[in-house]
């Protein structure tokens, strides 16, 4: 359960006349605006706030990915567990802005997810399926209902392709939704308004925009301030953006943005955004009940805040609408039906209802149970009943009335309960999220109103057998193999572990240890070994808190990795800085290097212990003691130390005159110093230059079986006495040869590398562990 201290920060972040004046703030318009993206982040945040905390329109952010192929600079978590890392982050952002978010991804098992960089939108579209995503754009136009789409990024070339494609899907979907022979389910036909475009480029630091941005037809304007905080409409959009911590986001700007350029895609110059969409609900059709409840509205907004007054005013808005909706074709009836959920929201905190629901555990296993603690403040309220929402549920949850302040609510989870991941289909801003929620009805000045409760924390269905492996993939060379020993941990008191080992490994079971003897018979290459716990298959739970998204967790099905490879490693001592962003030093342990973490304390002190220092991804950006010890490095590396340096963009840090030893220089924008197909081919500029002939002699052969990409943020310029020694290019471009330089610098020598080992040896890609044991050596 959530602790007392997180409760009470919580509660004191949401105060209710703030939470109040933004729900009045809904009830300004009855538009519903769309911003499609590829990745969480995407969105435009400062222009969303504008749009919904100034001219009070419904925000929609349609997201095809989830960020699983992207970076993290929180922590180590990468693909699915990153995925539901950043879901969270964006949920939480969204809050900040008041948005729904539409999930056309649905994690790393599905087809539309995030594989990575791409150049091309013809090929993202290609590997995603055009025809899925365009469908599921469709379905998202159709339940949503946007009267206006916007794209983030123009489908230009020198932008990120998963970009180009979502902005090419959002178009193609336009026409597909509104034609009524297009299927997707009972889902009715819809048409969109307006489309717009960014009149911005979307280039920058990291893209390269080749065309310019289409003339501005249309300008929001942030007139004011928002009421609420005080803030500018633009540094409420920063505030949500920082929401995405692990992208590094989140800014503050002075002066604030004010003012977003859009173009109307086969439209003139219009003075608003809102110009030929409803105004009001009056505008919707003839019915006088229709001007009646937009007048209550505004004595409601006017009232604030005195509660009593808005909440009589807003039961009157609501039976005006009420008894205008048999007057209503089904054109405008879902407005008007949105508008009764927003009202409805707006009365329970003017009528001082304040439900909240925590739970026993944060997880709860197939054919266990789990009880839901109710606690209610009634308010005005004469009456109140929940109703238990869940997809694991077994059997039929009674709707419990709650007379008292407290109650409790036990659910009982089916035994065929399916263990999935946080990878909802979509998330409400009016509530009603996660495996759990509540239906509440309550009786407020003699209307029932009906509105949804989240649980404080989302209930994690968690799988029966859990079991934890210390190492969880072993690195055996082939020269010399060893038995290994692997702790485990299992989430029962006894279980029986079945793993069927491949020829060539004996695996013999202890009480809290496997041991992993191989033998001659062993082949080369990754060999995947599912285990299994009294029958059943073993899962792996990857916990991930963070305190801006809270607790969520990650998981899979279990199975001992062993990657048997040629490789020979040096017996240098080796210092490891990590960034806190990769996993390179759990493998050079696991490598069976000589490796020291070096913590601020023991960078700090003498060095001269040490052949080789590697200094991880981010880590000149994410370490101030790092950035402190730059000239001790240097130092050390003159009298004999190895310097070697994994890959960093131009931000996080690195100044290129005085933190590498010698002057490097990142490429800038990214996309023009990347490679992104992880097949192109490597050309070995120096093959008897000492990294690349000893330990292991390296060939083209090691760059097989590569994933994702072969390497990113490049170096673009150099000093002289380095040395490139690869020349790599993806088709069609001409090659970079500054994804690894080496130069001598006094009597040692620094290495630079981008290429994407980090990312290869968590897939246990057999060349980047004897690339990386070649870095090793001794200055």
């Amino acid at each position: 359960m959530l602790t007392d201290t997180d409760r009470l920060r919580r509660r004191a972040a949401t105060p209710r006349f703030v939470e109040l004046h933004r729900a009045l703030g809904r009830l300004r318009s009855c538009v519903t605006v769309m911003n499609t993206g590829a990745h969480p982040d995407d969105e435009h945040n400062g222009m969303l706030a504008t749009l919904r905390h100034q001219h009070g329109t419904r925000i929609v952010v349609a997201c095809s990915t989830r960020g699983e192929g992207g970076q993290n600079t929180l922590g180590p978590e990468r693909l699915g567990a990153l995925g539901v890392l950043r879901s969270r982050e964006m949920e939480e952002a969204a809050r900040v802005i008041d948005a729904d978010i539409a999930w056309l991804g649905h994690g790393p098992d599905d087809p539309v997810h995030d594989f990575g960089f791409s150049k091309s939108g013809p090929d993202t579209l290609a590997r995603w399926g055009k025809d899925l995503i365009i469908e599921r754009l469709v379905r998202a136009y159709r339940t949503f209902r946007p009267d206006i789409v916007i794209p983030t990024f123009l489908d230009v070339p020198g932008q990120h392709g998963h970009h180009r494609a979502m902005t090419e899907a959002a178009e193609t979907a336009l026409a597909l939704a509104a034609d009524p022979a297009y299927a997707t389910a009972t889902l009715a036909p819809w048409r969109v308004t307006k489309f717009y475009l960014p009149a911005w480029s979307g280039g920058g630091d990291t893209y390269d925009d080749e065309v310019p941005p289409p003339p501005a037809t249309t300008h929001i304007h942030a007139e004011d301030v928002d009421a609420a905080t005080g803030m500018s409409y633009d540094r409420l959009g920063e505030v949500s953006r920082a929401f995405h911590a692990s992208q590094g986001m989140g800014f503050w700007q002075h002066p604030a943005q004010t003012t977003w350029s859009l173009h109307l895609v086969g439209g003139a110059t219009e003075a608003s955004i809102l110009d030929d969409l409803p105004a009001s609900l009056a505008q919707l059709g003839a019915s006088p009940h229709l001007a009646t409840a937009d007048a209550a509205m505004e004595r409601a907004r006017s009232s604030f805040p005195d509660c009593e007054a808005v909440a009589q005013a807003l039961i009157e808005a609501r039976q005006g609408i009420a008894s205008a909706l048999s007057d209503i074709g089904a054109e405008h009836a879902h407005r008007l039906e949105r508008k009764v959920r927003e009202i409805d929201a707006a009365i329970i905190l003017a009528a001082g209802i304040d439900i909240s629901v925590a739970l026993s555990s944060p997880s709860v296993v197939p054919g266990g149970s789990v009880d839901l603690i109710i606690e209610a403040e009634h308010g005005i309220a004469i009456a109140l009943a929940l109703t238990p929402v869940t997809s694991f549920a077994f059997g039929d949850v009674e709707r419990v009335p709650t007379s008292d302040s407290q109650a409790t609510i036990s659910l009982e989870a089916k035994p065929d309960a399916a263990i999935t991941n946080a990878f909802a289909v979509d998330w409400q801003s009016l509530g009603g999220n996660g495996n759990v929620s509540l239906n509440a009805e309550a009786i407020v000045l003699g209307e029932t109103i009906t509105f949804a409760v989240d649980t404080e924390e989302q209930l994690q269905l968690a799988p029966g057998h859990t079991l934890a492996l210390t190492p969880d993939a072993l690195i055996i060379p082939l020269a010399a193999p060893s038995p290994h020993t692997i702790a485990f941990k299992l989430n029962i008191a006894t279980g029986r572990i079945t793993i069927v080992p491949p020829p060539g490994i004996t695996v013999s079971t202890q009480p809290g240890t496997l041991t992993i003897t191989p033998d001659a018979n062993l082949q080369p290459g990754r060999h995947r070994l599912p285990i299994q716990v009294d029958g059943m298959p073993a899962y792996a739970v990857t916990p991930i808190s963070y305190p801006h998204i809270g607790r969520t967790r990650f998981v899979q099905p279990l199975a001992l990795d062993i990657l048997a490879l040629d490789l020979e490693v040096p017996t240098t001592r080796i210092g490891y800085i990590g960034g806190g962003a990769d996993r390179v030093g759990l493998w050079l342990e696991r490598m069976g290097a000589n490796v020291t973490m070096l913590d601020a304390e023991t960078l700090a002190g003498d060095l001269s212990g040490f052949d080789t220092i590697v200094v991880g991804i981010f880590a000149f950006g994410t370490r101030p003691d790092l950035a402190a010890a730059t000239a001790r490095l240097h130092a050390w590396t003159g009298v004999g130390g190895h310097l070697v340096t994994l890959y960093h963009r131009p931000s996080d840090g690195w100044i290129p005159q005085t933190t590498p030893p010698l002057p490097v220089t990142i490429g800038s924008p990214s996309l023009r110093w990347r490679v992104t197909n992880p097949t192109a081919d490597v050309t070995i500029l120096a093959p008897d230059h000492p990294l690349l002939v000893g330990p292991n002699r390296i060939t083209e052969a090691d760059f097989d079986m590569w994933d994702k990409e072969r390497g990113l943020y490049f170096a673009s310029a150099w000093d002289d006495a380095y040395q490139p020694l690869l020349s790599i290019s993806d088709e069609g471009e001409s090659p970079l040869s500054g994804s690894l330089l080496s130069a001598r610098f006094g009597k040692g020598r620094h290495t630079h590398t981008s290429l994407v080992l980090h990312h290869q040896m968590d897939q246990l890609v057999p060349g980047a562990f004897r690339l990386m044991a070649n870095l090793l050596q001794a200055g």
